[in-house]
């Protein structure tokens, strides 16, 4: 599967972690995939600095987390080809650090993850139009470039689509766009995943689940709020 989101920090990986967790737990060879990982400068050594704690919290980066939950044996590489510091955009980060995100490479690098296992489960980069190649930065004009879109990769890799959402004030607009952009591009869109679902939904949770169900035709499940980055 490939799990997309309604943009930044919406449940992408936590969405990802539980199917990876629960694939594994049927027995099967889970491998997982996620094409850039950005913000790794907030994940020291030892763990990311907690200000408030005066010192080191247990949190782990996105690829980790997909892989301990998938009980997967996979290399950084082989998880996430491309790995930047600062948190950002995965075309600015490459751009900054000197080097182009290469559309083959993710694409070979997925299959090559998919090849040995029963199940691949990947993770966007924010949501499904967030740019990963062919996208010049405001300081340098290109002429001829294609962006090369999450949206794409995902298309290229032809797994059927869940959107993660937030159950909130907002989501409604936000989750029936990422879906109406899916389909544009005839993705296979199987579900929206609203997290994390309070133990008591308000009004407001309730009929979102509700209209996004109806207006943008779609399973929509639910998931509480679980913390897989701070899980052994």
């Amino acid at each position: 599967m490939f799990v997309t989101g309604t943009g930044t920090d919406v449940g992408k990986t936590v969405v990802a972690a539980a199917i990876a967790r629960a694939l594994a737990g049927e027995g099967k060879r889970v491998a997982v995939f996620k094409p850039a990982v950005t913000g790794l400068d907030d994940y020291p050594a030892d763990g990311p600095i907690s200000h408030d704690m005066g010192g080191f919290s247990a949190h782990r980066p996105d690829h980790v987390v997909l892989r301990d939950a998938a009980g997967s044996s996979q290399s950084d590489e082989e998880v996430a080809p491309y790995r930047y510091g600062p948190p950002m955009s995965p075309h600015l980060a490459a751009e900054l650090a000197g080097e182009r995100i290469e559309p083959e490479r993710l694409l070979e690098a997925a299959r090559a993850a998919a090849a040995g296992a029963d199940a691949l489960v990947c993770e966007g980069v924010g949501g499904l139009l967030v740019p990963l190649a062919g996208f010049p930065s405001v300081a340098r004009e290109e002429k001829g470039t294609t962006p090369y879109l999450v949206r794409d990769f995902a298309a290229d890799l032809g797994l059927p689509l869940v959107v993660a959402a937030s159950p909130g004030l907002g989501t409604i607009n936000h989750t029936l766009l990422t879906l109406e952009s899916a389909r544009a591009a005839g993705l296979d869109v199987t579900r929206v995943v609203l997290t994390p679902w309070p133990d008591e939904p308000s009004e407001i949770e309730r009929s979102n689940l509700n209209t996004i169900a109806t207006l943008g035709r779609v399973d929509v499940e639910t998931l509480p709020r679980i913390d897989f980055a701070s899980e052994p």
